[in-house]
């Protein structure tokens, strides 16, 4: 067996066993699901705590009326919570947006806090710190500017977490508001959907694991002061945020009744920036708690840890491997005795990801078409492949800001009418 074999050979294992222990997670993620929508939901308390929402918002004039709008029409008590506009450093109309908003509707606890230069522009997790500092409540919430929640998103998720005193935060579903608008958005709306059912229901039946997803979630505050709030160097501040939640002695819930729905990048510089920032992010996270693998005190997050690890680290340099060495046999430059049966098993690898990914999105109505199932198989060819490169980059990107000490830039993704 020649050295190229052998590192073929190593590359066929790897991707198998994470493509393996992602077809699990994807059947306990179906299994989860059957299993919730059998469950009744459980009820507000009687006296229903005080919540603080809070949207972090920069230059987003374009779509924080609509969300603010959305928000006031929860169906939670309109005197057991209050919203908090952190209007970061915006040099849009946003300002004039909000205070609109504010004489509209006077009698709504809307408080709009509009930061500078000097305190904000900062990222997203500076912008929740500064917003905590205002905040009354006795649980946080935690939307986008993009979102649109539905109106029992909020009392679902707080219902949720006062009936289980060891949920340290309650994460809800999130839906793909603009999915028909480009051919990347109707991917995305695969792509999320399959990473609800799979990442998180999957991991949450079998090890009790789910991670913050950034936006649709209620956190204790007791619990978010004693851990410290947001890391502001984190780009995946919700990662950072799910580990440290772990080490504390809480759990994190999957609650999907809890909808909300976000705009997505219809372009591919919008969504190829935004990824960057998610891989550099958590990339940060897993090596700022690499050092717990093998400890007691990282029990909790360990199989988070090794799954990212072999997500951004193994995964990927296998899939490059496997792909050159494709790229360099059908040019006739190089050939591995393990090719033809590389080949099979990329085609039964296809089969996998297709079966797999469409049984997930059988859980939601309207998603179960033909041309779902076409966009699915293109996704493997195409928008695997787009990953595959967006991973890379950022990989590069944050070695190449860890070498010259640069500070990670927040990239604003854009948004659309």
């Amino acid at each position: 067996m020649s050295v190229l074999d052998v590192f073929v050979f190593i590359s066929i294992l790897v991707i198998w066993g994470i493509m393996a222990v992602n077809l699990i997670l994807t059947v306990a993620g179906y299994t989860q699901y059957l299993k919730d929508v059998r469950t009744p939901l459980p009820a507000l308390p009687d006296q229903a705590p005080f919540v603080s929402v809070m949207v972090p918002a920069h230059n987003e004039g374009v779509v924080i009326v609509r969300t603010v709008l959305s928000l006031l029409n929860f169906d939670y008590p309109h005197d057991r919570y209050e919203i908090i506009v952190i209007n970061d450093n915006s040099s849009d109309n946003s300002a004039q947006l909000l205070a609109n908003i504010q004489v509209s509707y006077p009698e709504r606890n809307l408080s709009v806090i509009n930061t500078d230069k000097t305190n904000g522009g900062k990222g997203k997790s500076n912008a929740l710190n500064i917003g905590l500092k205002q905040a009354k409540g006795s649980v946080i919430s935690i939307y986008d500017a993009d979102n649109t929640p539905e109106r029992p998103a909020l009392r679902r998720l707080v219902a949720e977490l006062m009936s289980h005193p060891e949920y340290g935060a309650v994460i809800g579903k999130f839906r793909t508001r603009n999915k028909n608008a480009t051919l990347l958005t109707r991917f995305i709306n695969v792509e999320t959907l399959s990473f609800q059912w799979m990442a998180q229901a999957g991991r949450l039946r079998l090890f009790k694991l789910c991670t913050i997803p950034g936006t649709n979630y209620v956190i204790r505050r007791d619990l978010l002061e004693r851990i410290g709030g947001w890391d502001t160097k984190a780009l995946a501040e919700d990662t950072e945020v799910s580990f440290r939640v772990y080490r504390a002695g809480y759990r994190i819930y999957f609650q999907p009744a809890a909808v909300t729905w976000e705009q997505e990048p219809q372009t591919l510089d919008v969504w190829f920036h935004q990824r960057t920032r998610w891989v550099k992010g958590n990339i940060y996270v897993i090596l700022k708690n690499l050092h717990l693998v093998f400890t007691k005190s990282g029990r909790a997050i360990r199989f988070d840890l090794l799954y990212f690890l072999s997500i951004y680290f193994l995964l990927m340099t296998s899939l490059i491997l496997s792909d050159t060495v494709f790229v360099l046999s059908v040019a006739d430059i190089a050939h591995s005795s393990l090719q033809g049966f590389n080949n099979a098993l990329w085609a039964f690898a296809v089969v996998l990801f297709v079966i797999s990914t469409f049984v997930t999105i059988t859980t939601e109505k309207g998603e179960m078409t033909l041309s779902n199932l076409l966009i699915i198989i293109f996704m493997y060819v195409v928008y695997s492949q787009m990953w595959l490169a967006v991973a890379a980059y950022g990989m590069v990107g944050y070695i190449r800001e860890q070498v010259f000490h640069q500070q990670a830039k927040w990239y604003k993704t854009k948004r659309y009418q």
